[in-house]
C-alpha cells in the first residue's frame, strides 16, 4: 500500500513558477514510478509527467516539456513537480499517482492516487 499526499498549489500569474510535492507513505515507494496528472473543469484527467522508480528515466508530456521538470527523493518518500514558465492553460487540479510500471500515461493504470492539489494561473 502507498498513500500519497500532494501539496504545493495555489494561485501564481503567467509566467510564474511553482514546486508540487508528493509526500508517500509505505516502505514500498522506491519501488513505484510516480506520475503526476492534471484535470481542469469539465476536462479528462491528462497524463503530465512520470518517472521511475530510480530516478533515472522520466518522460513528459510534448505540452510540458521544457517547462516542467519531475524529479523524486526516495530517501525522503518524496516526488516533486517542478513548474515553471507557467500559462494559464496550465490551471487544473494536479495529482500525484503511483504505479509500478514505467512509463504509463493511462490514469487507470495507476495503482494509488493522492487528493490533488489546485493550481491556478492567471493571466
Amino acid at each position: 500500500q502507498v498513500q500519497l499526499v500532494e501539496s504545493g498549489g495555489g494561485l501564481v500569474q503567467a509566467g510564474g513558477s511553482l514546486r508540487l510535492s508528493c509526500a508517500a507513505s509505505g516502505r514500498t515507494f522506491s519501488s513505484y514510478a510516480i506520475g503526476w496528472f492534471r484535470q481542469a473543469p469539465g476536462k479528462e484527467r491528462e497524463f503530465v509527467a512520470a518517472v521511475k522508480w530510480s530516478g533515472g528515466d522520466i518522460y513528459y508530456a510534448d505540452s510540458v516539456k521544457g517547462r516542467f521538470t519531475i524529479s523524486r527523493d526516495n530517501a525522503k518518500n518524496t516526488a516533486f513537480l517542478q513548474m515553471n514558465s507557467l500559462k494559464p492553460e496550465d490551471t487544473a487540479v494536479y495529482y500525484c499517482a503511483a504505479e509500478r510500471s514505467f512509463p504509463v500515461v493511462a490514469p487507470a493504470e495507476y495503482d494509488y492516487w493522492g487528493q490533488g492539489t489546485q493550481v491556478t494561473v492567471s493571466s
